[in-house]
This record gives structure tokens, C-alpha cells and sequence, in this order.
């Protein structure tokens, strides 16, 4: 039988521990019967009702401790070695069977771009007949800054090429956006991933900008990433129910999740979210709430 699940994993701070609570919270009210597994060997402080958790395998803590390893070598130690313990969370999965998955990822980067072991814990789940969608969270902080928005849609094209599965990227917690700083374009531009080479005229322009060996590096990430054409981001208000459940039918799309009829509103995810001119619209209603929001009459006077 085919299970379904999503994986969030991300840089940390972006918000994937948040993110999970935040599904978990959303499928106990639609009635999507649900299980979190905690992967993260270095996550103690766990908001959410954990199901299955790998501190009953092994703990970071532990690995410093026993290795001599920093936290980064002991992470990596932690992931290859539940590789070669699939046999121990394929048993656990089972005990949360015909229940949509949510998996909590470390927040070490290295994990997704070029370790081998995260890549091959999901085939092995995908051999066994696990559909899983990866969801990668990018704090939407980064889009105030040019040069660390470039750096993350190189993030994003190398963890979606290394991990070779179905990937939904996320701009995390963009109701704080406007707390960083102002955006050079709206958010369409960054969400869409549109031309760059107006991104590389502002790092032009700016006079505290990139030298011009950097700036030739930043030209150079840009072409890769349109060159490519596959990165783009929805966006996460995970305190906005609406935009919980945008996300949710894009992990669906992207796994072939089809929601089950006990589950509330279940035909809400049957409707074609896929339509351009709905995502148009959705992206323009977060431009407006939380980028743009309206001016008080008391703060026009």
C-alpha cells in the first residue's frame, strides 16, 4: 500500500520545526489523520506530538560526546547512521501506517547538497512505496537582500537536483518581511523567480555592493538558475490558515495525495488550485496583507 508524506528540511531558523507544528495543527482540524517524525538528532524542544523520533535511535549530544565531533561532523555521522539503520525507522513507520507523514529534518544544509545520506534514506522509503514531497523552506528574509536571494536559489537548484524528489520551495515566514527591510520588486518577482538581470542592475547600483569579481560570481549563479528554469517558491504564513492550506494543496500536487472523504472540506482539495490565475491571486493577496498592507486614517493624518 502506498503511504504519503512531506519532508521539511531548510537552513536553520527557517522555520521547519514551526512549520511542522503548524500542518500537524491544521490536519488534526480537517481530520487528515497525521504522524510527525522527528529526524532532527539535535531537536530536544519538540512542539509538536511526535510519533516517531530518532533520539530513540541516536542523539547528537551523544555523538559529540562519544566522537570528539562537532555539531556539523556529528549531524552528519547521526543521518549516515540511521542510513544504515533503515530496518529500525521502516519498523516504526509501520506503527503510524495509513497516516500522512511529516517529517522534521536537521537544519544542516551539507545534508541536502552534498552528503549522500539524506538522498538515499528517501529512496529507500521510495522503494518502499513511500511518496514523499520535499518541501524546502527558505526564510523570507532573504529576498531584502539581493545577494542572499541569489545565494538561496542556488540553495534550492542544488537540493532539488541532489535529492532527485518531487519539491515544493517555500518562502517561510513572509508576514515578517517587512521587519528586515524593503523589497526592490514585488513579491511575484521573487516568488516566480523572474528576470534576475534586474536583480543584478540593483547590486549594480548599489554602492555598498559586490565587487566586481563577486559580482561576476553572482552573474554567473543567476544564468545557472534560469538556465535551469525549475526554481520557484510558494510562500508560508504558518499562523494564516489560508496560507497553510496553499501550501498543503501544492505537497499534494506534488505527491498525488488525494484527500480522503472523511477528512473536512475534502473536496476543497479536488478543485484546480493549479490554475495560474488563482496562484496570480493568491500571491498578490500576500503582497497586499503583509507587504503592502493599508494605511490607517489616523496614520494619513
Amino acid at each position: 500500500m502506498v503511504e504519503f508524506g512531506s519532508v521539511l528540511l531548510g537552513a536553520p531558523g527557517s522555520g521547519k520545526t514551526t512549520a511542522c507544528h503548524g500542518l500537524q495543527q491544521f490536519f488534526d482540524l480537517t481530520k487528515r489523520q497525521n504522524a510527525v517524525i522527528n529526524l532532527d538528532p539535535a531537536n530536544d524542544g519538540l512542539p509538536y506530538r511526535c510519533d516517531v523520533d530518532i533520539a530513540e535511535l541516536i542523539t547528537l549530544d551523544d555523538v559529540m560526546t562519544e566522537f570528539g565531533l562537532g555539531p556539523n561532523g556529528g549531524l552528519i555521522y547521526c543521518m549516515e547512521y540511521l542510513e544504515k539503520n533503515m530496518d529500525w525507522l521502516l519498523k516504526r513507520l509501520e506503527d503510524v501506517k495509513d497516516k500522512y507523514l511529516i517529517f522534521d529534518c536537521p537544519g544542516q544544509v551539507e545534508l541536502y547538497t552534498h552528503n549522500n545520506a539524506m538522498r538515499n534514506i528517501l529512496h529507500k522509503l521510495e522503494k518502499h512505496n513511500f511518496r514523499i514531497t520535499i518541501v524546502h523552506m527558505v526564510d523570507a528574509h532573504l529576498c531584502t537582500d539581493a545577494s542572499k536571494y541569489i545565494s538561496s536559489l542556488l540553495l534550492s537548484l542544488k537540493t532539488m537536483l541532489h535529492l532527485s524528489q518531487p519539491h515544493v520551495n517555500v518562502l517561510s515566514k513572509v508576514d515578517l518581511i517587512q521587519t528586515y527591510g524593503t523589497l526592490s520588486f514585488k513579491l511575484d518577482f521573487y516568488t516566480e523567480v523572474q528576470d534576475l538581470s534586474y536583480l543584478l542592475d540593483t547590486l549594480r547600483n548599489d554602492p555598498h555592493g559586490a565587487t566586481p569579481r563577486f559580482a561576476k560570481l553572482n552573474e554567473a549563479v543567476c544564468e545557472l538558475v534560469e538556465e535551469f528554469g525549475i526554481v520557484g517558491y510558494s510562500t508560508l504564513c504558518v499562523e494564516d490558515k489560508a496560507s497553510v492550506k496553499r501550501l498543503i494543496e501544492q505537497m499534494d500536487r506534488a505527491n498525488g495525495y488525494f484527500a480522503k472523504d472523511e477528512e473536512e472540506g475534502s473536496m476543497l482539495w479536488a478543485i484546480g488550485s493549479s490554475n495560474y490565475l488563482k496562484y496570480f491571486e493568491e500571491i498578490q493577496d500576500v503582497q497586499e496583507r503583509y507587504i503592502d498592507p493599508p494605511v490607517r486614517e489616523e496614520e494619513e493624518d
